[in-house]
């Protein structure tokens, strides 16, 4: 699992590998992760928007932009937590997400959050 916190919001991601939705000889590979958010900060705050970016090993970057996380905005009062689980698909058994999120303070300051790093693997491909 990779973490980190950013004004305040902590953010846990951990991926996993989808083996019955891939199909590697047609180099489509099916990854899931779990996104935890806390509010660790001393003020209320709302996710508006995600910015991931996708980078698999051949090298093809793409840019995931939208409003929320699966058709939501939450808010997270100061010690309230959010989670969801998504997915995202690969052309090569290896890769990595990261990025942001936009939010909003309760004072209406708007900043981003950082998504840590992490890896998008089929088990087997890192030594």
């Amino acid at each position: 699992m990779e973490t980190a916190t950013t004004r305040g919001v902590q953010v846990d991601v951990e991926a996993f590998y989808l083996d019955d939705q891939s199909q590697p000889t047609e180099r489509q590979y099916a990854f899931a992760y779990r996104v935890h958010l806390k509010n660790v900060g001393e003020v209320r705050v709302q996710l508006l928007s995600r910015h991931w970016i996708i980078t698999d090993s051949t090298g093809t970057v793409r840019h995931v932009k939208g409003p929320g996380v699966v058709g939501e905005q939450p808010v997270l009062e100061p010690g309230e937590e959010f989670e969801y689980v998504s997915g995202s698909q690969l052309e090569s058994p290896m890769g990595t997400m990261e990025g942001t999120y936009q939010m909003i303070s309760s004072a209406g300051e708007e900043f981003d959050i950082r998504i840590p790093l992490f890896t998008l693997s089929v088990p087997g491909t890192l030594n």
